[in-house]
């Protein structure tokens, strides 16, 4: 054992019998030895290397060279005089006797060997300077020169002092690297070969085009096809290039490469859309008021925003003046069901010349529905949209985005977020399409979207539109509606003729008076088909001879007993009922509030499935007539040891929004005083604990809804007084309006005179 300074290498591995130049202090020894390090860890295996004198290196620097001897492990450590770390070594040489697993591994490795120098195209040098060595340690060794191995493995293999073991982890090494380069020769091969298999078919390709000129045979191809439609297909310059960029791609791969048929499906597509056609409007407004007029009763405010959009477009035309792409029309009909949204869209491009397309987007929610797939995908197709516009035929339809509000999101997207630039006259002159992946121009489409409800529009997506609410028909425009045009039309649809069949209009409104109570037409169309139906039977049967005449007693028999009564008078007969109005998605709604109270502890019950907002408004009517119970004649004691009930019947409809609180606060002020509620009288408004009353919304629904329950007076919010200009006229006039501030207005208005009592 001898003592000998070390020297750390970081990351290197020298081994026995390599000669190195390493820039490090060796001292005056003639031997060191050369340790490897990874961070702080050393090897338990190092180098003994003897010093063959200094070199010096390119620049000036200077370098020691080493030849390395045997192998030595580590012993005790201690530092030198010259301040050099020194260890104690025990010499490891290659003397082991060679046995025959020995020599059968010698010849494997050389066999491992040769063939990935064979790969690797050696040009015999190497293979020569491993068949001139003898020893089986030296030849194991060989594998640490290779610059494949880890820095882990060279380690692995100087520390392996047990020769024949040395050359079975050396055998394992060559082996790993061999299998690799084959991988690799073989994946080179592959693509080498794959090239060339479509340069033959390329030239193939070629020469069986020059067969069929030399042959007469005038077929085109179908690069030239394409080539033909792109020409005339009168796409913009940027959509233009796009496609013959694709078409050069198709050219290049021919007709049997597997992503041809994507390219041609693309091409497809783009030639489909209609790039320069154009419907020729007719910018006539007298003209679309009077197609309008004639295909609906009513909405004078969407007729009225048409006749101007067409007005301005005429005479933007007239003057000169260049069209603006930012100026686009985005109307939202907002309204509920059967009030005539979704048809109006056909009376519109009637009216302007222009092609029609309706898009449901009722459970929409898959964002790729309005953007399109990107081409990523297999089976990827446009969106919507761009659909749209291809079975238009023209870029300037009319396209009805029906029930925007009812677009959902999930994990693929949020088509509400899609509809954004759609619908914002700013930016959908540039819609980029995800599938198409080209700018396509939307400015030009009249889009009209509908909807129930407002509340359920993301904000955003409301903010881009141009609303317009549907808030129902009158009864006599329900009538007019009925006249004109649901009795012909069911009429038809049973098999009458005009003269065959006759009805009056008092008739009509029996029916709508007493068989719906909707804000739209629509039950009512079903009500006059049923009447029309027994009707055809009993002409058909011969127990009828036309013409007939429809009356009270044929409507009874056809659709039986009346379904709706005024019932406000027995509702609010007793104290502790109270009239309200409200908004849903299928209209205005006349609720009754009942309140009762009972002994118990101090609380207060809510029922009637009710949403959070009305729970709020109810806890602070208690509170309010609680609090003001000296001013409204209510003893202290009335409230002591007593729960409270509040309960708005219809309790399997969902109910929510801010507008019952006077209504549930009259309610309790009557049973607590014991003044029954006028029944004439329907109230809507917020109530705040100081007792103001607070506006609110959907007034033309509620006061739609009050009249057809028979109520002649509304109380309402004074900040809602302009709210009344929207209800027609003649409903004003059938009606008292009595717009309040405070609580005590109301209940001043609400209730009968107290009696001589008051009652707790």
């Amino acid at each position: 054992m001898e003592t000998l300074r070390l020297i750390p290498l970081e990351d290197t591995v020298v081994f026995p019998n390599m000669n190195v130049t390493l820039a490090v202090d060796t001292g005056d020894d003639e031997r060191v030895l050369l340790v490897p390090r990874h961070g702080t860890e050393f090897a338990r295996i190092g180098t003994v290397a003897e010093v063959q004198g200094e070199v010096r290196l390119p620049g000036g620097a200077h370098a020691v060279s080493l030849f390395g001897l045997h192998r030595g492990s580590l012993g005790a450590a201690h530092t030198g005089p010259d301040g050099s770390l020194r260890v104690q070594v025990e010499a490891h040489p290659d003397d082991h006797p060679v046995d025959g697993r020995t020599r059968e591994l010698e010849r494997e490795y050389r066999a491992v060997v040769e063939e990935l120098l064979e790969l690797r195209g050696d040009d015999g040098r190497i293979a020569s300077f491993l068949r001139s060595i003898t020893d089986p340690g030296a030849l194991a060794d060989t594998a640490g020169y290779s610059p494949d191995l880890t820095f882990e493995q060279k380690r692995e293999l100087l520390e392996t002092l047990d020769v024949t073991a040395r050359l079975a982890l050396a055998v394992r090494f060559q082996r790993e690297r061999l299998a690799e380069q084959q991988v690799r020769d073989r994946i080179r091969e592959d693509v080498r070969s794959g090239a060339e298999k479509q340069q033959r078919e390329y030239f193939l390709r070629k020469q069986l085009e020059s067969i069929r000129k030399e042959l007469g045979e005038d077929e085109a191809s179908v690069v030239d096809e394409y080539r033909e439609k792109i020409a005339e297909a009168g796409m913009p310059d940027a959509v233009r290039e796009q496609a013959e960029k694709e078409l050069g791609r198709l050219e290049r791969m021919g007709e049997q490469s597997p992503e041809a048929s994507t390219i041609r499906g693309y091409l497809d597509w783009l030639i489909a859309l209609p790039w320069s056609k154009r419907s020729d409007e007719r910018l006539d407004p007298v003209h679309a008021r009077e197609v309008l007029d004639a295909d609906h009763a009513g909405l004078e405010d969407v007729k009225e925003r048409i006749v101007e959009y067409i007005a301005v477009k005429k005479l933007r035309e007239e003057r000169g003046i260049a069209e603006d792409k930012r100026s686009g029309a985005i109307l939202t009909l907002i309204g509920p069901p059967g009030t005539g949204k979704t048809s109006i869209g056909e009376s519109i491009a009637r009216a302007t010349g222009r092609e029609f397309v309706r898009m449901s987007l009722g459970g929409v929610r898959d964002e790729a529905e309005i953007r399109g797939h990107r081409r990523t995908y297999i089976g990827a197709l446009p969106g919507r949209l761009v659909r749209a516009l291809r079975d238009a035929g023209t870029m300037n339809p009319v396209i009805m985005l029906d029930e925007v509000d009812k677009v959902g999101a999930d994990w693929r997207g949020d088509p509400s977020a899609a509809l954004l630039e759609v619908l914002d006259p700013a930016q959908n002159h540039s819609f980029r399409d995800h599938y198409l992946d080209v700018e396509i121009d939307l400015s030009q489409v009249l889009f009209i979207a509908t909807a129930n409800v407002a509340d359920t529009i993301p904000a955003p997506l409301l903010d881009r539109m141009e609303v317009i609410r549907f808030d129902g028909y009158t009864t006599e425009e329900k009538v007019a509606i009925a006249r004109g045009y649901l009795w012909p039309r069911q009429r038809e649809r049973n098999g009458l003729r005009e003269d065959e069949v006759r009805v009056s209009d008092e008739v009509l409104r029996q029916v709508v008076t007493e068989y719906t109570r909707e804000a739209g037409v629509r039950n009512l169309e079903r009500e006059l088909g049923r009447v029309l139906r027994k009707t055809a039977t009993r002409i058909a049967s011969g127990e009828l001879e036309p013409p007939v005449e429809i009356g009270p007693e044929e409507i009874r028999d056809a659709l039986g007993r009346q379904r709706f009564h005024q019932e406000a008078a027995e509702r609010t007969a007793v104290p502790g009922v109270a009239t309200g109005l409200a908004v849903t998605g299928a209209g205005g709604e006349v609720l009754f509030v009942e309140a009762a109270a009972m002994g118990g502890k101090e609380g207060l019950v809510l029922t009637g499935q009710l949403g959070d907002v009305m729970k709020e408004s109810a806890r602070i009517a208690l509170s309010y007539v609680r609090s003001h119970a000296g001013e409204l004649g209510i003893e202290p004691e009335a409230f002591e040891n007593r729960e409270f009930h509040l309960h708005v019947p219809a309790g399997a409809t969902p109910k929510d929004g801010p507008s019952a609180g006077i209504t549930m606060a009259t309610a309790l002020a009557s049973l607590l005083t014991g003044r029954p509620v006028r029944h004439t009288v329907g109230m809507t408004g917020e109530v705040t604990l100081q007792g103001r009353v607070l506006p609110i919304g959907g007034v033309k629904q509620k006061v739609l809804a009050a009249h057809a329950a028979g109520l002649t007076d509304v109380i309402l919010p004074e900040r809602n007084r302009g709210d009344l200009d929207d209800v027609p006229e003649e409903i004003r006039a059938q009606m008292t309006f009595h717009p309040v501030m405070t609580i005590g207005e109301v209940l001043e208005l609400a209730l009968e005179p107290a009696p001589a009592a008051t009652v707790a």
